[in-house]
């Protein structure tokens, strides 16, 4: 969610005040990108400092696949 606001939010920036704002969203992609390889997410790391509560095992790394999906999942599991 973070990281989609922060491309959006660079686009704009960069169609209104200038083309050097383009630069953050290239960050926030590589930053994407080296989260999904190597499983480290730097920012949930900040947000967990910041005192922001987890949801689930979203931020968390280590977690098995669809663990996170299920923790955020409006649908009910047996």
């Amino acid at each position: 969610m973070m990281a989609g606001s922060m491309v959006l939010a660079s686009l704009a920036l960069t169609y209104w005040l200038h083309p050097d704002w383009i630069w953050l969203a290239v960050f926030v992609g590589m930053n994407l990108a080296q989260s999904g390889v190597t499983g480290l997410y730097p920012l949930a790391a900040l947000l967990r400092k910041a005192g922001v509560r987890e949801f689930g095992n979203v931020a968390k790394p280590g977690a098995k696949p669809g663990e996170a999906c299920r923790a955020v999942s409006l649908r009910s599991h047996p």
